[in-house]
């Protein structure tokens, strides 16, 4: 057998070229291991920033167009300036360059010094005649805190159903979560999944990190009995025979064992939402609605559109009729005036489910949380979705954003999503990353980016080639920061950086500069460059939300009882023997119990419970993360009635039931949002929470 050919590596005239449009030509793994990077990895990642690398002879005449551009380039297409300081891009124009400011404020002022935050237009002309155009974004030089020390829960919102919910939960559940938390528990915050539009189409990707717009949200969350106008609806009774028909989904969930069925849930709430918008808006709620339509313009007016011409056409895009393909076109245009009444039903969608957002914000706020609900930015959209077409240009075509082989997955990881291109990104002044912010800032009282690293730089894969043939894209990471620190800023939002994993070194402390608050969470908190030990929770970082688990990963139940073990082992998701799996499983767990015995923190419940109990170890485990000092601490809500079952299992597709199982107790028993607010022991575990005064207390 002939072995494979080791990929050829970049050749020097495309390695300074690939460099010059922030191309890496290698990647390191690990600390002490450098991979170099395919040169057709290389070619097809410039070809896709626009850059023919195909043959030597166009390699070198990029390279020379490149090298000519940035010398002759007076400006790069986006400036920033922190706070008070003049932007640093402007020290090296030439002597006598005269500076013409006109701010966002509609100012024009002749110099950079002491601008307002905002995206400005800046205009320099060199003493030579030359004269060049940039976005000047000035931020404020870190983003807000969160108001003292709080904890909050986390909760994958589909996963809790209340006694009114429609099969799955919803925004109504929401502010009855942020309201009872805040009032009855001391809660901070509640921290959900992405709630951005998904692709629609039977069966629905059911995972919340592959949308087709993060810019707006599901209305499959909507809760149609919070609506106005649905006392108004013309046919009351059909309304009620919807009503009946999502209680027996509910019940199928709740006492049937039956999974979360996103598009039974839809279909229902589709129908519903016709009727209801088929009742007149009053006057004031009419002017509410024309003020959201104003201020979403034409971003608005493209996702109604395209979820108009996916009912006829088809979710993927790539397939319409060609005119269709392209959001200006006269065909889309004619297309758009043809389905006005759709267009018109998927705008109001938007706005009633922005409303009810807001009300479920408003509602944490009014119980005394002082952050609210923290929302959660996904890391891309759906390749065939509404933002992949509307910003189309803005996208890189032929890619998807992935991750690199690594020590815990030797092939790669291909996530399926297209990135925006960096240069299309610098030369609109970021505004598709402004006005995607400033949408989720509408209703968020704090936000957590998924993948923050790719603030930074991002895994590009080329289409029809695996993982381990793609590269490192860099983006202007102080363009991407200063534009979240301006709008988060505006907003009064702390960020939370989801920073697990890899991370380029600098990235972490880039972040910490600017104000973003990392995740820290415990089990993977270890001395990893000393004895790798877990790490004592003196020595933790501040600026961060710790918490004992994520939806990603076991809940703290399985995990101390080796189950999360068992289950991968019957998905047949083990790279080692079972027994191994387990003694190590065990190993890692027993290492921290006996942390926390030293510590004096592995006690009895408050149900006179022995000290070794499940229960006494997760309150254990609670009450070592207040002894960091971590700004937040994040409870997963399922680990307050002793949920067994990962909401989300990593490396299945079908397998396992991911993002479509609802909140459960021990034993497996769906437990009700009436229920969770009853648990003895999610109370128990409030009150560990409540009792330590901070990281020098328990």
């Amino acid at each position: 057998m002939t072995a494979a050919r080791p990929a050829e590596p970049p050749s020097e005239d495309l390695s300074r070229l690939a460099v010059l449009h922030g191309v890496a030509t290698s990647y390191s793994p690990s600390p002490d291991r450098t991979v170099a990077a395919s040169a057709t990895a290389v070619t097809l990642t410039l070809a896709a920033l626009g850059v023919d690398a195909s043959t030597p002879g166009a390699v070198r005449a990029a390279l020379a167009t490149r090298e000519r551009d940035q010398a002759a380039r007076l400006l790069p297409p986006t400036v920033v300036g922190w706070g008070a300081s003049p932007p640093a891009a402007l020290a090296a124009l030439p002597e006598g360059t005269r500076l013409r400011v006109d701010t966002e404020q509609g100012e024009r002022r002749a110099s950079a010094e002491r601008l307002p935050p905002g995206v400005h237009r800046l205009t320099a002309t060199a003493p030579d005649g030359r004269a060049a155009e940039a976005h000047l974004i000035i931020a404020p030089d870190r983003l807000p805190m969160p108001p003292g020390r709080s904890y909050g829960l986390l909760v994958q919102l589909y996963s809790l159903l209340s006694r009114r919910s429609w099969g799955m939960g919803d925004l109504g559940d929401l502010a009855e979560l942020a309201g009872w938390a805040g009032r009855s528990l001391g809660a901070g915050f509640v921290q959900v999944n992405p709630l951005h539009a998904a692709v629609p189409g039977a069966p629905t990707d059911p995972s919340p990190y592959r949308p087709s717009s993060r810019r707006f949200p599901d209305p499959v969350h909507l809760r149609i009995e919070d609506i106005p106008e649905a006392a108004y609806v013309e046919d009351p009774a059909r309304l009620r025979a919807l009503l009946e028909r999502s209680a027996r989904l509910r019940e199928a969930v709740l006492e049937k064992g039956a999974l979360i069925d996103r598009d039974a849930v839809w279909e229902l709430k589709r129908e519903a939402l016709g009727l209801v918008c088929e009742v007149p808006l009053g006057p004031g709620r009419r002017a509410a609605y024309g003020d959201f339509l104003a201020a979403q313009g034409r971003a608005l007016e493209d996702h109604a559109t395209w979820c108009a011409l996916a009912e006829v056409h088809g979710p993927d895009w790539h397939r319409w009729p060609t005119g269709l393909r392209d959001p200006r076109s006269a065909d889309t245009d004619r297309a758009r005036v043809g389905l006005m009444d759709r267009v018109e039903f998927w705008s109001r969608l938007a706005w009633l489910t922005d409303t009810q957002l807001t009300a479920a914000q408003r509602a944490g706020r009014e119980a005394g949380m002082p952050v609210g609900i923290v929302h959660d930015l996904a890391v891309g959209v759906h390749p065939v979705g509404a933002d992949a077409w509307a910003q189309q240009d803005h996208f890189a075509a032929g890619m998807s954003v992935g991750a690199p082989p690594d020590a815990f997955n030797a092939r790669g990881q291909d996530w399926g999503l297209p990135p925006w291109r960096p240069d299309r990104l610098a030369d609109s002044g970021y505004a598709p990353f402004r006005e995607l912010l400033r949408a989720l800032f509408r209703y968020a009282g704090a936000l957590r980016i998924d993948h923050v690293m790719g603030l930074f730089r991002l895994w590009w894969v080329p289409q029809g080639h695996p993982p381990t043939e793609g590269t490192y894209v860099r983006y202007d990471a102080e363009a991407m920061l200063a534009v979240l620190v301006l709008e988060a800023s505006r907003a009064g939002a702390p960020v939370i950086g989801e920073d697990l994993g890899t991370v380029e070194p600098g990235v972490r402390e880039a972040l910490r500069e600017r104000g973003v608050l990392g995740t820290s969470v415990l089990w993977f908190e270890r001395d990893w460059d000393g004895d790798g030990r877990p790490l004592p929770p003196e020595s933790w970082r501040a600026d961060c939300l710790a918490t004992a688990t994520t939806h990603d990963l076991p809940s703290t139940a399985a995990r101390l009882t080796g189950e999360h073990v068992e289950l991968r082992d019957s998905l047949g998701l083990l790279a080692r023997p079972l027994e191994e799996e387990r003694a190590e499983a065990a190993a890692d767990t027993g290492e921290w119990l006996s942390l926390l015995s030293r510590l004096g923190l592995l006690r009895g419940t408050g149900g006179g419970a022995d000290a070794s109990s499940e229960e006494a170890e997760i309150q254990a485990l609670h009450r070592f993360l207040l002894r960091t000092p971590a700004r937040m601490v994040g409870v997963w809500l399922p680990d307050g009635v002793g949920d067994r079952r990962p909401q989300n299992l990593p490396g299945t597709w079908d397998q396992y039931p991911n993002w479509r199982l609802p909140i459960a107790d021990a034993e497996g028993r769906p437990v009700t949002l009436e229920e969770l607010a009853a648990s003895p022991r999610l109370h128990a575990l409030v009150e560990v929470l409540r009792e330590a005064p901070g990281p020098s207390g328990g």
